[in-house]
């Protein structure tokens, strides 16, 4: 498990492609790298395609902080490396025909199966919990929605009876005299006129 580990601690995503990188592939196959390349430039036809293998511009090398540049002669980076797709590895198989090569292709194949399958299972287990919480939130508001149709045909039914209410009121005519407003009190002479 710790070497899947450390398999998949090589694995990058470049140009939207997982791969993994020529020194690394070479450490794994037990091969140097430039014996890789060379293997890899005679079987150029069987690498054909961005989908397989492409080689590393230099902004994407530093961007992916693997090739960090150090001080002194013959410690950067003199060749681009090449980048291997899943497919790419695998092709590998046949380029490399050592023992190591093969069975180490096979513990890079389950790596990236495993990598596969631990990128893919968050998004399905996020993908069914946005859809229960949606589902959750379309719930929510149906009952809101019924609720408020509620509230207004209650609140339509009680306009409606003040408003009978209202009318029932002026209807009535008011025989008593009504009081003045103000400070100053009516004299009597003026309630009999």
């Amino acid at each position: 498990m710790e070497e899947l580990e450390n398999i998949q601690n090589h694995i990058y995503t470049i140009r939207g492609y997982r791969v993994m990188l020529d020194f690394d592939l070479a450490k794994i196959y037990e091969v140097e790298t430039a014996h890789l390349k060379r293997q890899v430039r005679r079987n150029i036809e069987r690498f054909e395609g961005e989908d397989f293998m492409f080689e590393l511009t230099s902004d994407e090398l530093s961007r992916c902080q693997i090739g960090t540049l150090k001080k002194g002669r013959g410690s950067n980076i003199k060749y681009m490396p090449f980048a291997f797709t899943e497919i790419g590895v695998a092709m590998l198989s046949g380029v490399l025909k050592s023992k190591v090569a093969v069975e180490a292709n096979r513990r890079i194949m389950r790596a990236f199966v495993a990598y596969r399958h631990l990128a893919e299972l968050p998004l399905a287990a996020t993908y069914l919990d946005l859809r229960k919480q949606i589902e959750d939130i379309r719930n929510e508001m149906d009952e809101i929605l019924a609720d408020q149709n509620d509230i207004n045909e209650s609140t339509r039914a009680q306009l409606d009876a003040i408003s009978i209410a209202l009318a029932e009121l002026q209807a009535k005519p008011n025989d008593k005299p009504r009081r003045p407003i103000g400070f100053i009190q009516p004299k009597e002479d003026d309630e009999d006129s």
